[in-house]
């Protein structure tokens, strides 16, 4: 009789698994090296039917599967873990765009779409799909579902979540779930799409989902502001939403450092000044051939003391020089040793407190630690990274980091953010999950978890 991994092999077929070491290693690891795992079967299904044949073979014989998209994460969510008992389920080769609706501005896709290839079809359809991440070139849709994924234009268009009309799952006994709507407007029941959103592949794995398209936004105007405080960017973003409307699509703050960092590690990277400035914010504006607008709006922001200096790109190239120093902050900061990462939001009122405070405890905890800064304004949202010290043991410094990352988000609690703002929970952050959210929250986690995966097999070990 067949074991149940030769039962698994059988459902994908000859190419569709692998137990080779060598290959799976590059899969039972995060991006930073943090969490590492193993496995005994690495699984790649091509067909919804067949992710949902694994999970009834992994449900009777009681067999964790992982659910992982482009592996892009930080928080470990998408690794097994180190007993070797648990099932691989790599989703790339479900990638088909299935279907792509203009006229209800929408689209369906598989959940093993590569992002920037969603942002493509939705383009050639004349329309724009605007979730935007740094690594939109290797994460999968079906991931930055599950982790509830924001990225930079979140200020005008929300997260993840709030780009999803509806979702095909698997559920826990290989049921498949078909709530692929196209609706705007459901009062039906319950919203069950909600729950499988952002919850990491722990209560269903996503297969599809159909997607909410917008009008494409036209020509963009780039920019990118220097500031003498962070601060001013609250300011600076206030006045511009006041002048330009909704038509701001991102509005990125960055300290001074994260720049330095890109241009000492990232090949063919500059700096936009002549003169460093200790923040600065770049931003996207949607207003046509309506320029002058955000040129006007920055001039009278330099002129009332908000900003310092400002440069508008003069075209597409130039724009994508200035957002590929975004993008390679955290890669450049790798190159600068051990890191500490804090991906929380903070009210947007009280980013000044939180900024002004959580120097003084980098200060506090861990002296000539070298603070990485950059963010979301519109969201509250800032990966508030911390660096070792130039020559310092990583390893140590890393267990040294510990306390401060504790100090970090007890003053997140206490300004009332969040310490997980778009990279999830995973096994990183589970604890923390448990102390600072509330007992009853963490009870109703806990019912919904036990009422969709009663086996608990799907990616165990993961948020709660």
């Amino acid at each position: 009789m067949p074991t149940p991994l030769d039962q698994l092999r059988a459902i994908v077929g000859p190419h569709g698994w692998s137990d080779d070491p060598g290959e799976l290693e590059p899969f039972l690891t995060e991006r930073r090296g943090v969490v590492r795992g193993a496995t005994a079967l690495m699984l790649a299904p091509k067909t919804v039917a067949e992710v949902s044949r694994i999970v009834a073979v992994c449900a009777r014989e009681r067999i964790g599967i992982v659910p992982q998209g482009g592996n892009t994460g930080l928080c470990g969510g998408a690794i097994p873990d180190e007993t070797g008992t648990q099932i691989l389920l790599r989703m790339g080769r479900l990638n088909a765009v299935r279907r792509v609706d203009a006229d209800n501005f929408s689209m369906t896709v598989e959940a093993g779409c590569i992002l920037a290839d969603v942002q493509s079809a939705a383009r050639q359809a004349g329309l724009h799909f605007p979730l935007s991440l740094s690594p939109e070139g290797s994460c999968q849709i079906g991931g930055n579902l599950s982790t509830n994924a924001g990225g930079i234009n979140v200020l005008r268009y929300g997260t993840a979540r709030q780009q999803v009309l509806g979702l095909e799952v698997v559920l826990a006994d290989g049921t498949v779930w078909d709530g692929l709507r196209t609706l705007r407007k459901d009062t039906a029941g319950y919203d069950m799409k909600q729950l499988f959103l952002g919850s990491e592949g722990t209560l269903g794995i996503i297969t599809a989902a159909t997607l909410a398209l917008h009008p494409d936004p036209g020509p963009i105007t780039t920019a990118v502001v220097a500031l003498d405080s962070a601060v001013a960017a609250v300011t600076l973003l206030a006045r511009m939403r006041t002048d330009l409307s909704d038509r701001i699509e991102a509005f990125e703050l960055i300290s001074d450092r994260c720049l330095r960092f890109v241009h000492r590690h990232i090949p063919g990277t500059s700096p936009p000044f002549d003169n460093a400035y200790p923040w600065y914010v770049l931003l996207d504006a949607a207003v046509g051939d309506g320029a002058d607008f955000v040129e006007a709006s920055i001039a009278a922001a330099i002129e009332d003391g908000i900003a310092a200096d400002a440069i508008l790109a003069k075209n597409a190239a130039e724009a994508a020089k200035l957002w590929r120093q975004r993008h390679s902050i955290s890669e450049a900061q790798r190159h600068e040793g051990a890191s500490l990462k804090h991906d929380v939001a903070v009210p947007i009122a009280a980013m000044r407190e939180f900024l002004e405070r959580a120097g003084k405890l980098v200060e506090e905890f861990l002296p000539g630690a070298r603070r990485v800064t950059f963010g979301h304004v519109g969201d509250g949202n800032l990966h508030y990274n911390v660096s070792q010290p130039e020559g310092a043991e990583p390893a140590a410094f890393t267990a040294q980091g510990r306390a401060l990352t504790q100090a970090i988000y007890d003053l997140v609690r206490e300004l009332g953010g969040t310490i997980s703002a778009e990279h999830g929970i995973g096994v990183i952050k589970k604890a923390d999950l448990a102390k600072y959210r509330d007992e009853v929250e963490i009870g109703l986690m806990r019912s919904v978890k036990k009422a969709l995966d009663p086996l608990g097999i799907l990616n165990p070990g993961k948020v709660i």
